[in-house]
């Protein structure tokens, strides 16, 4: 990797060789120093597994959450500072199985923050089992006879909840992936991203050569404000679609619906404590 102000040094990496993990780290890095975002400018909340290890790899602020807890810890940091660049990374597992809840919700909520799933199609972290993208057929040490669950399609739910960006993204792409995630950074409100980024070695299936094979970029004359034509791409899973795929723009963010910075717009750091409306609100649960 070059030399980014995101550098750590003296760590010690727990990623496998070749791991996706190592590519999906350096397209964040070099994203976030060519548009100029400075370590102290942005927050890395992440959850559990090995994508959730990206805080203790790289110069950040950041905030380690709890098993498919992670997104309510990153709407909480931006609307406690909406100064900040927030970043919540976890992956398929955590995001889609433990998280399922909070995806959904956040969605609706529509924080202005960016959430990036590594998509593996298995647990990585915790040795090998199927995780909810794993592909029917798909056979495991504990999925004997193989997955007979439907893969959860996390870009149709989100497309499905109207969500304001949806995006799918490659690892081995480095180049568009970086453009992907420029445009979910510049981007107001819930920026999702599904990240296909292998595990080379539990998941011996969904290699970098099987998604290279197996995915496409959309067209650029491709319209994603058309929901029903971004779930029509979004359903097609025998190639899966690369890009943006869907934006809605029409969305008010959370941080403009709850309204604490109509009149102020100051981080809720930078206010002054009033003890006496406290005491108040804390009689009233008495």
């Amino acid at each position: 990797m070059p030399d980014t102000p995101f550098d750590l040094e003296g760590i010690e990496m727990h990623w496998c060789p070749g791991c996706g993990n190592f590519s999906a780290m350096k397209i964040m890095k070099e994203t976030l120093m060519e548009l100029g975002i400075r370590p102290k400018d942005f927050v890395l909340v992440s959850g559990i597994g090995q994508a959730g290890k990206f805080p203790h790899f790289m110069k950040s602020q950041s905030y380690n959450g709890l098993h498919g807890r992670y997104l309510s810890a990153a709407l909480g940091v931006k609307a406690a500072n909406p100064e900040l660049h927030v970043i919540a990374v976890s992956g398929d597992g955590c995001t889609y199985s433990e998280g399922g809840n909070h995806f959904l919700h956040t969605i609706r909520y529509n924080p202005d923050i960016v959430n990036i799933a590594h998509n593996n199609m298995v647990y990585g972290l915790t040795k090998g089992q199927a995780s909810p993208t794993s592909q029917l057929g798909f056979k495991t040490k504990v999925q004997v006879f193989g997955v007979i669950n439907e893969p959860f399609n996390a870009v149709a739910v989100a497309i499905a909840l109207n969500a304001s960006f949806v995006a799918r993204a490659f690892v081995g792409d480095i180049d568009q992936t970086k453009e992907i995630l420029k445009k979910a950074i510049n981007h107001k409100g819930y920026a999702f991203i599904d990240l296909l980024c292998p595990c080379v070695t539990f998941n011996r299936i969904n290699t970098f050569q099987w998604y290279k094979e197996n995915s496409h970029y959309i067209e650029k004359s491709h319209n994603p404000f058309d929901q029903e034509l971004a779930m029509k791409l979004a359903l097609d899973t025998n190639k899966f679609a690369l890009g943006v795929l869907y934006l809605n723009l029409d969305k008010k963010t959370y941080e403009e619906n709850v309204r604490i910075y109509d009149n102020d717009k100051r981080p809720l750091y930078q206010r002054d404590l009033d003890k006496n409306k406290l005491s108040d609100l804390l009689d009233t649960f008495r």
